[in-house]
């Protein structure tokens, strides 16, 4: 019988690229007075993204029932702002069904922050300010979400006919595009046209994403058709996704129902909703921007490895 790969897949010296890069974060968050925290990775509900799929498990202590593992530490760390944590981050592992490829693993590593006070354009300032600090990069371009679509596709996302986007996305080969609704469209236009041309030279940042994408964000006050959502790509990599965070309950709720209408219609599992996430919220979430940006892709940039197996010492294949 064969024995079994137990050795890492990541280089030892990659390794201590990690240790030392987490040792760089958080000295700039310790500069700053931004607290390091740690919440659980299990729930008893989760955010009803339709493009995110949770894992879980099945508790069997009092109270029995299916715990969530997070796909992102987001709801709890607004709990701790809620109840006058102040400015907080975390480094954590976060875990997400089916994503599995040159840049995906089921469980993974973000570096997840939030700061009282800011609005989105003071937290991508500090996200520029982090880039340039751990890869000694230039500062980053700023680019909203449809000019871009119209740049480079000649198409407005959100006034072009779905049916013109549905014919656009079909010689990429997806099975029926009758039943993909916009932003299903959009997000494949993204990923297989637009992205890799983004942050070839310097970070590149994404706003003013469609509202119907920004379910914990806050709409814009001058076209609420549009919402306060950043991403940063570089070298064609998305790197993090950061909102001026919506904090009312009622809508959040609402929003949430409408994810949770959505992925029924595409016929995906629904879950059930962070009921203590809602419940800090109508207790009173101050004004705040938070971002959550990928470590593994980040070393990855550092490292220049071409595949994310070798910046993670034991990948699912390998656990």
């Amino acid at each position: 019988m064969t024995e079994p790969f137990w050795q890492p897949t990541a280089s030892l010296d990659t390794l201590r690229l990690r240790a030392q890069l987490y040792r760089h974060i958080r000295h700039f968050f310790a500069a700053r007075q931004v607290m390091e925290v740690e919440t659980p990775i299990l729930s008893a509900g989760c955010v009803p993204e339709p493009m995110i799929e949770p894992l879980y498990t099945q508790y069997h202590g009092p109270g029995a029932n299916r715990l969530f593992l997070h796909t992102s530490p987001e709801l709890a760390m607004k709990r701790l702002l809620a109840a006058g944590s102040g400015a907080i981050y975390q480094i954590t592992k976060v875990f997400r069904d089916n994503e599995m490829g040159r840049w995906h693993n089921p469980e993974f590593t973000l570096l997840e922050w939030y700061r009282p006070g800011f609005n989105q354009a003071e937290l991508i300032q500090e996200v520029d300010e982090l880039l340039q600090t751990l890869l000694h990069c230039a500062p980053a371009e700023r680019l909203s979400y449809c000019t871009l679509f119209e740049q480079q596709v000649g198409l407005h996302p959100l006034h072009t006919p779905l049916s013109t986007l549905q014919e656009y996305v079909k010689p990429w080969g997806i099975d029926s595009v009758a039943r993909l609704d916009r932003d299903s469209c959009l997000q494949l236009i993204l990923t297989h046209q637009i992205e890799p041309q983004l942050g070839q030279h310097r970070p590149t940042v994404i706003i003013d994403f469609p509202a119907s994408q920004s379910a914990l964000a806050r709409k814009k006050v001058t076209d609420p058709t549009l919402a306060e959502r950043f991403e940063v790509y570089i070298q064609g990599l998305e790197l993090a996704n950061g909102f001026y965070e919506l904090t009312d309950p009622i809508e959040q709720r609402q929003r949430f129902e409408q994810d949770r209408l959505k992925r029924t219609m595409l016929n995906q599992p629904t879950y059930p909703l962070d009921e203590r996430f809602l419940a800090a919220l109508t207790a009173g979430l101050p004004d705040c921007a938070g971002v959550a940006l990928g470590l593994d892709r980040l070393l990855m940039l550092i490292t220049k490895a071409s595949h994310i197996e070798e910046v993670i010492a034991f990948p699912i294949n390998y656990a």
